[in-house]
This record gives C-alpha cells, structure tokens and sequence, in this order.
C-alpha cells in the first residue's frame, strides 16, 4: 500500500511539475506573440510592414516554428513567431538575402518579388537568364536577385550557358559583351576569362557598380560565394573597401580590364550579332549581350537650376577628406541620412526631405538620426525641396510656410534615387513583366 501511495505521489509531483513547464512555455509563447504583434502594429504605422521588393513567404500548413528563419536574418526584426508559426514584421527592410529560405528545416518558406499591391518590373528571362531577346543575357540585380552571392552566382551560370550556344563563325569583335561591372558582371568576366572568350567588361561608372557608392564605412552583408578562377570566398560582414580590393586582386591576377565610364546607350541587332553603342561614341559588335545592370540605374536629377555645378553630386565615396564646409543633403532614403550623418562629423550639414517624416530609414540610422538632431550635430529641414542652387548658397523652399530659405553652401548631395532602366531594356526589345508576389525563389516540392 506504502508503494503505491509513493507511486501515485512521485506521478503526481511529475504531473505537477509537467503542467508548470507546460503552462511557463505557453505563458512564453504567448508573450512572445504579443511582443511580435506590438513590432507589427509598430511597423505598420511607420509604413515597414509592406515588402517593396524580394521578400519571404511562410506556408503556414508547413512551418513547424523553429525559429531557425529567425535567428538566420543578418537584418533583424524582418520576421518573427507569432500564433505558432513564423510571420513577417518589417519586411520593406528585407534585402532578400535569402538566408532565412536556407535555414528552414522543413522548406515552409520561398522568396517573393512584390506583392498583390506593388508590382515590381523585372525583365523576362528564361532558366538560363536569356531574355526573350535571343543572344541577350540579364543576371543580377535587374533580375530581381539582388544579394551579392546570388548575383555572383548568376553572372557565372549565365556565361556557361552563352558558352554553350556561341556560334563562331559569325565575325564580331567580341565574342560577349558584359554591361556592368557589379558582383554579377566581375563574375561573368572572371567565368568568361576561364572559357577563353573574347570579351569586353563595359562599367557606366567605376568598378563594383551600386557597391562602390557606398561610403567606405558601410558594411555589406554577405554571405559565402564561389568566386570564380578564385575558389570559395568565405565574407558575412566586409566594408566596401575590403570587397572592392578583393575583386581588383582577382581581375588583375587574371588580366581582366574593366573599362570604367562607359556607358552603353545603344543595341541594335543585326546580321546575327549586335552593335553596342556608347555614350562617347564608340561602337562594338559581339555575338552575345549579358546586361548585369543594376536597379538604380542613373541617379535620378531634380532638373532644377544651378544642378550642373561642379559642386553637385549624387555619391558620397570620401567623406572623411571632407572638412569644414557648409554642405546639403537632399533626400529622405537610407543613402541620404547615412551620408549626412558622416558628413556631420566634419562639417556644417543640413538635411532637406520633401517628406513630413523620415520613415523608411532602417531603426538603427533612425536612432542615430534622432541622436544627431538631439545633439546639433546635424540641422533637418522635412518638408522641404531644393529649388535652386547657386555658387555659394541654395534655395529651399518650405512646403508648409512656402518659404524660401538662402542658405550658405559649398557642397550638395542629391540622393534622389535612380532612374530604372527599364526604358532602355523595352527599347532593346526585352520584354517586362510587372510581378504582383510571384515566388522567383522556391523549393520544389
């Protein structure tokens, strides 16, 4: 009797026991959900909650709540658990790194590229990145892929797809030409330079494309790439300079020449080939096209007066040479808060946003800002544009007063965005789709 008096005590103490862990894990879960519909409810109202370009979708009926999606997200706070299965919360933020689809154990989870509401333009491209163009290539960024292993990827599987349809008896100069010298164009050179092909690298601005307008502090997250005629290249965070200084050691120990501030403005097909033609003038043929452009295009111009004085740029790449000058940045984007707040440390900056909030800024340059304009460090002035700019001041005009305001000045940064080239692709012949949530990225099931 003693014995199962005992027995029936220790199954009840572990009963007990069990349904506190059970009741402590639920409470858990609970606040865990709470804490993730506050984030939500947050960025909703700080407009973050709507994804405006490649971003994740969970399959509800698959996930299983690991949290591996979670812990896997270099950006934070893009996706979170809440109800029992993982969800969105800023996903404006996602850079479609793809580092979440990956770490799923059980494959609930696949990239999309914008949403029911947005549409987002991506060219068409068959599996083997050739457009609709025949001959014509696009990898990279403008595919919508624009996380830089993916892009390197890309660039070096569209090469050895061209290599396999080459014809050469057709007579050109090049055997491919390769627009853009970004992650999928410099892997695309270094592929072509394994096959021996006869080919020419041309770059609109200066080696690395959209990575080399980044300040030089700016960290790129990245994650382990194959590298063609390199091997494994193994960076998760790197500055800009350390990358670019990578990508000019592996094109110089294999004698690729990138011809930089060359801009293509013209393909006219024919005879079997293309005829590429350059801002300045110059004109090649070639058999074959890879367009490994980026999204941003050409900076977008305010056209307004005074915007071609040598004093006006549109990317910061030395801030710290600059010193003790007057200077204004026009623009409400990461780039632009970024750039204002390095320029900070050394001289006198106003900021100028035509917006009444800064509200699509990453929460870590929104608190530095908030620091910067506690501090005086920087002078802000929302809701307003930039109208004019003479030699040694500018306008602004103030929305709300309809105020101009004549403010000293030596240097002014436009970061206005870029202007897609989407123009230039439909005037090739390339067609473009506009993607309402297509999944571009997903596992086969």
């Amino acid at each position: 009797m003693n014995i199962l008096l005992e027995k029936i005590i220790i199954y009840g103490v572990l009963g007990i026991f069990l349904a506190v862990i059970v009741y402590i894990y639920i409470r858990k879960l609970r606040k865990e959900s709470r804490i993730v519909s506050e984030k939500i409810e947050h960025a909703k109202s700080e407009g973050l909650f709507e994804p405006v370009s490649l971003h994740p979708v969970i399959d509800p009926n698959s996930c299983i709540r690991s949290g591996a999606c979670v812990s896997a997200c270099p950006e934070k706070n893009i996706l979170g658990l809440r109800n029992g299965r993982a969800t969105t919360i800023n996903a404006s933020r996602c850079i479609g790194h793809g580092a979440c689809f990956h770490a799923c154990p059980v494959e609930a989870i696949s990239l999309h590229i914008g949403t029911e509401k947005r549409g987002v333009d991506l060219p068409h491209v068959n599996q083997s990145f050739e457009t609709n163009v025949q001959g014509i290539y696009i990898a990279g960024e403008m595919g919508g892929m624009g996380l830089i292993k993916n892009a390197v990827e890309q660039g070096k599987q569209a090469v050895e797809n061209i290599v396999k349809s080459l014809n050469k008896k057709i007579n050109t100069d090049y055997d491919l030409i390769i627009v853009g010298a970004g992650p999928a164009g410099i892997s695309a050179s270094l592929t072509a330079k394994k096959h021996k092909l006869k080919f020419l690298t041309l770059e609109q601005d200066s080696l690395g494309g959209t990575v080399y307008t980044f300040p030089r502090s700016k960290i790129i997250m990245t994650a382990p790439m194959d590298l063609p005629l390199y091997g494994k290249v193994k960076l998760y965070e790197t500055s800009k300079h350390e990358l670019l200084t990578l990508w000019e050691e592996v094109l110089g120990k294999n004698e690729i020449i990138i011809s930089e501030n060359k801009k293509v403005d013209s393909i006219i097909e024919g005879q079997g080939a293309f005829f590429v033609g350059t801002i300045d003038g110059t004109k090649y043929s070639t058999k074959k096209i890879l367009m490994a452009i980026g999204r941003r295009g050409s900076p977008r111009k305010l056209n307004i007066p005074g915007e071609i004085s040598p004093k006006v740029a549109y990317r910061l790449l030395e801030p710290e040479m600059i010193s003790d000058k007057h200077i204004i940045v026009a623009g409400g984007g990461d780039s632009a808060v970024e750039a204002a707040m390095l320029l900070a440390e050394q001289n006198e900056v106003t900021l100028s946003y035509r917006g009444d909030a800064f509200s699509r800024i990453k929460p870590r340059n929104k608190e530095k800002l908030e620091q910067f304009i506690s501090d005086k460090k920087l002078k802000v002035i929302l809701k307003s544009n930039l109208v004019s700019i003479q030699n040694e001041s500018v306008y602004i005009k103030t929305l709300e007063t309809d105020e101009d305001l004549n403010i000293p000045n030596d240097l002014v940064y436009i970061f206005a965005g870029g202007e897609l080239p989407t123009e230039f692709l439909k005037k090739t012949g390339i067609h473009i789709t506009r993607k309402f949530g297509e999944a571009i990225l997903k596992h086969e099931k």
